[in-house]
């Protein structure tokens, strides 16, 4: 059985088609782009939020306090 299972593991990954290296160079930069571009989205949103945040809790406390 283990035998079988090898042989088609490896018949399986010939049938795998590699990308070529610009292709992977191509795909790794807009990975990484994307990553840092979402990363700064979420920077941006999470300081609106905690200066929102801030300025709802000043003004509860000159109201309450």
């Amino acid at each position: 059985m283990a035998k079988g299972f090898v042989k088609g593991v490896k018949s399986e990954l010939k049938k795998v088609v590699w990308p070529t290296k610009e292709q992977l160079i191509k795909s790794t930069t807009m990975v990484i782009l994307l990553v840092v571009v979402f990363a700064v989205i979420i920077l941006g949103l999470d300081m609106l939020l905690e200066f929102a945040d801030t300025k709802i809790w000043d003004f509860i406390q000159t109201k309450v306090g």
